[in-house]
């Protein structure tokens, strides 16, 4: 059985367990203690050697930043030469040239009281051709055809205007010639186009006469009547004796009044046929096919896009049945004054839709000198290309116009894309610094100050040129050197500020 034994170090009791024997005596009880105290002395002194070791051995990093410069004071950042370009970024949104609301109305003299529609041939998204009926109304197309001018009266026989024009044009390029009318005259040269067209599209024309009777048959029964009484004046006359030269005087008086009755009968015959004759002609001028301005859209150019259709067969067309976009699409944006100012025709853009991740190059083409106030109102004045407010609900500025060098493809339009217009470039790589080196001085110069390798400063007066993206263009003035590399101060140090 083992047998407890204190034992006391420098005056602390450690419990220990030993097995049992003669109890040591007192010589070797001090022997104990003193080789206790020399490992404990041992022990402290290694401690001491240890951290005086450590501040005598360094490693080499410690050795360099102690031997390295202290810090500096002031912030720098390297000169550049590179092509600097200043950029305004916006959102627009990618639109037709030219946007049109067909809405549909009954004919003219057709016998319908309501406009119901009766074919609907095409759907969203479809692209449409100069010719393509788009929709029947009570039996009637409704067609496009290429022009500027918007349809806006009937277009009759005999009729004259830059909207004859604008037909003949249209029914040209579909190959049906209008000769030999001359331009802006709706001759009988028009009249043969136009019925050729309504027949190519599968339509009988409209006559030109919406009335009852038929005004060239009236005519022509005139001239025949006219024809006929100057034929019966004529042989009257030829029947009515001249007097001899040996009458009485009294049978020459009777023959000389049924001879002078008869000339005048022929004369007047002759005066009501001419008449009868024009009658017949402006008869025939006016008669044939019509363009009825119900049964016509005028686009800009083709092919153009159907970009939605509200309208239903069977329904009855009380507003916009269909909306049709030609034209190139472009993207129109809207932004503030002080974005509008640094815009101007003929800088480049960008052009750049994150929801297919395409991009496009364009051009900004016009700059509206007007500003929008409201979603739905029309630019004061003629500030804009077309007169109108063409941009979206919330659409709030100036309208920016961008045209692609190559064309945008279909399923952009509408989309919200963003546009980078380039505002101001370097024509080549110049010097920039950023913006936060340039100090202008009390005595008006504008300066960068160049911190040399070894410490030293030196202000070089400069002139300055593009800004963007936290940069600008300099050139040293005279007597001033500034090379890509050198070092200038963009700020203060925060650490030796605060210390």
């Amino acid at each position: 059985m083992a047998q407890e034994t204190d034992i006391a170090v420098d005056g602390d009791q450690l419990n220990a367990s030993e097995p049992t024997g003669p109890e040591p005596t007192s010589s070797g009880v001090a022997s104990r203690r003193r080789w206790v105290v020399v490992v404990a002395v041992g022990a402290a002194l290694m401690t001491l050697g240890g951290l005086g070791a450590t501040l005598l051995v360094k490693s080499p990093a410690q050795l360099a930043a102690e031997a390295a410069a202290p810090p500096s004071d002031v912030l720098t950042a390297p000169v550049e030469r590179r092509v600097l370009r200043s950029s305004v970024i916006t959102r627009g949104d990618v639109v037709a040239d030219q946007t049109v609301e067909v809405i549909p109305q009954a004919p003219a003299g057709g016998g319908a009281e309501r406009p119901v529609i009766t074919k609907i041939p095409v759907r969203a998204g479809d692209a449409v051709k100069a010719g393509q009926v788009l929709m029947e109304v009570v039996g009637r197309p409704v067609f496009t055809l290429e022009g500027d001018l918007p349809a806006y009266r009937d277009l009759r026989p005999g009729t004259t205007g830059d909207d004859v024009r604008q037909l003949q044009d249209a029914l040209e390029e579909l190959g049906h010639e209008t000769a030999p009318d001359a331009a802006g005259y709706f001759g009988p040269g028009t009249k043969t186009a136009l019925t050729f067209f309504y027949e190519s599209v599968g339509y009988d024309p409209l006559p030109a006469n919406d009335g009852e009777g038929d005004p060239v048959a009236d005519a022509r029964s005139r001239v025949i009547a006219a024809e006929r009484a100057l034929e019966d004046a004529e042989d009257a006359s030829a029947t009515t004796p001249e007097p001899g030269p040996g009458a009485e005087s009294s049978a020459v008086e009777t023959a000389g009044d049924d001879s002078g009755s008869s000339r005048k009968a022929v004369r007047r015959a002759r005066e009501d046929l001419a008449a009868a004759r024009k009658e017949l002609a402006a008869a025939e001028a006016a008669a044939g096919p019509m363009l009825p301005v119900a049964e016509v859209v005028f686009l800009k150019s083709f092919p153009a896009r159907v970009n939605s259709v509200a309208a239903k067969v069977g329904g009855e067309a009380a507003s916009t049945a269909m909306t049709l976009s030609a034209g190139r699409l472009v993207v129109q944006a809207y932004v503030p004054e002080y974005q509008k100012d640094l815009i101007h025709p003929g800088r480049s853009a960008e052009i750049y839709s994150e929801v297919t991740g395409r991009s496009a190059k364009g051009k900004v083409t016009f700059v509206s000198d007007t500003r929008l106030t409201s979603a739905s109102s029309e630019e004061e004045g003629q500030g804009a290309k077309d007169g109108t407010a063409q941009g979206g609900l919330g659409a709030v500025g100036w309208r920016v116009e961008v045209t692609p060098d190559e064309p945008l493809k279909a399923d952009l339009t509408g989309q919200d894309v963003r546009v980078t217009v380039i505002a101001a470039s370097t024509d080549d790589k110049a010097l920039v610094v950023p913006i936060t080196a340039i100090s202008s001085g009390a005595d008006g110069r504008t300066t960068v100050t160049v911190v040399g390798t070894n410490g030293d400063r030196r202000r070089i007066e400069i002139r300055t040129g593009t800004a963007g993206d936290g940069f600008v263009a300099v050139t040293p003035g005279a007597g001033g050197s500034l090379a890509e590399g050198d070092q200038v101060i963009t700020g203060v140090s925060r650490e030796r500020t605060s210390s």
